[in-house]
């Protein structure tokens, strides 16, 4: 055997044995987590670690599955965001898609950045990224109401029924004041809020979409959540 079929050889075991690992990695996280889904498990470039792609995350473990890692990987050469950069292509969808003429619209100054939330009138979290949003300057923000919690759905149709929707919202989310039940109108834009956050398996409430399509589960501070807008909309030319 020559020196290059040697070589082509040994690629060839290391290819099947990553690919072995891999398939034993996602096999044993199907295992440990049985209510996510795994799409993908790819070995990484960086200190050993495999990418692990689940429905609404990527999270990263070690050959031997003994940590999980749930957050950013840096180059420290590039100070590029490795992992942000590969949200992007599981994760990110058009943000035009979004049926934006569904949401309460709040235009905050120029309004140039914008943001998408899908919110539910009973969550705790969605009233302390509402306090957080107040501080937002220059930004237009999507409010989709999205009522999965018990009582929500009553409050989210009696909202979506007042004359100044944007005005019952903030009433309620930032002064604690039930919106006034009584008048109805047609709700169906809910069912098909309900049926847009579906299909893009957004399951949890305050639930962030920011304007490069990346989706942020979960409160942000305000001064995260101001970067992000920022880092996230089309660059001006």
């Amino acid at each position: 055997m020559n020196a290059f079929s040697y070589l082509v050889l040994l690629l060839f075991f290391f290819s099947n044995a990553a690919l072995a690992d891999e398939a034993a990695i996602k096999a044993a996280m199907e295992k440990r987590f049985p209510y996510e889904q795994v799409i993908s498990v790819h070995k990484t470039p960086y200190l050993g670690l495999y990418e692990v792609v689940l429905n609404d995350q990527l999270v990263y473990t070690d050959e031997n599955m003994s940590y999980l890692f749930s957050g950013n990987i840096i180059d420290m050469h590039t100070m590029q965001n490795l992992t942000e950069e590969r949200e992007k292509q599981l994760y990110a969808i058009d943000f035009d898609s979004l049926p934006l003429d569904l949401a309460i619209k709040n235009v905050k100054g120029n309004g140039k950045r914008r943001l998408a939330v899908f919110t539910d009138p009973n969550c705790p979290y969605c009233r302390r990224q509402e306090k957080e949003m107040v501080g937002l300057t220059d930004a237009t923000i999507y409010t989709f109401v999205l009522p999965i919690l018990p009582g929500s759905k009553e409050k989210a149709e009696a909202i979506w029924c007042s004359s100044d929707r944007l005005k019952a919202w903030e009433d309620h989310m930032l002064k604690w004041k039930d919106p006034k039940p009584g008048k109805t109108c047609d709700t169906s834009a809910l069912t098909r809020i309900a049926a847009a956050a579906k299909k893009l398996n957004i399951v949890v409430t305050p639930t962030l979409v920011f304007e490069d399509g990346i989706m942020n589960p979960g409160w942000l501070r305000l001064e995260l959540l101001d970067e992000r807008l920022t880092s996230s909309s089309p660059k001006k030319k």
